[in-house]
């Protein structure tokens, strides 16, 4: 299925760490024939280090403000497919940019699959300081109400990418039905 047309806006995947916001977004990119970014390697990029060196010299409040700017200025290039770091729709600024520009999809996972996705990497500064499962589970319960902002929400599973590519491409065309202007 590939009839769903973003006019001008950027399909903007929101989500915890784990929840396959990189890994859908670029197969939604490619499905739709989109350019896909991944916020983080573009923050990456730009600062010269990683997401991890970038909160071990500057803390989390300078790489949130560093997001920020990168994803206002990725939003500035309609028709992309933009995968954020899981904190990034969580500031306010960051998230009317996304509402403005964009269509937000978070990807919503459980916490048993969110721990395992993330197991074994060391690459997530916030899971470095303690139980990663009691980490998640708290940025759970501060993170998803507010992802549920989110223009569309689909259910990140532990099945196979495509799964859930069908079904974000289904809501996506849903989403764009419902926000269509009537015809006259």
């Amino acid at each position: 299925m590939t009839a769903f047309c973003p006019s001008q806006k950027a399909i903007v995947f929101v989500g915890l760490m784990g929840a396959g916001k990189s890994c859908v977004g670029r197969r939604v990119a490619a499905r739709l024939g989109l350019p896909f970014v991944d916020a983080d390697a573009e923050i990456e990029s730009a600062a010269g280090l990683t997401i991890s060196e970038i909160f071990d010299r500057y803390g989390e409040q300078a790489f949130r403000d560093g997001e920020r700017r990168v994803v206002a200025r990725l939003l500035d290039s309609p028709g992309l497919v933009l995968a954020t770091g899981g904190g990034a729709y969580i500031d306010p600024r960051t998230r009317a940019l996304i509402a403005e520009k964009g269509i937000s999809v978070w990807l919503r996972a459980s916490l048993d699959l969110l721990v395992k996705r993330t197991a074994g990497r060391d690459h997530r500064p916030l899971l470095k300081t303690g139980d990663p499962r009691v980490i998640l589970q708290r940025l759970m319960d501060q993170r998803y109400p507010v992802y549920g902002h989110a223009d569309i929400t689909v259910d990140s599973q532990d099945q196979p990418p495509e799964v859930t590519v069908d079904a974000v491409l289904r809501a996506l065309q849903e989403h764009k039905s419902k926000t269509a202007p009537p015809l006259t």
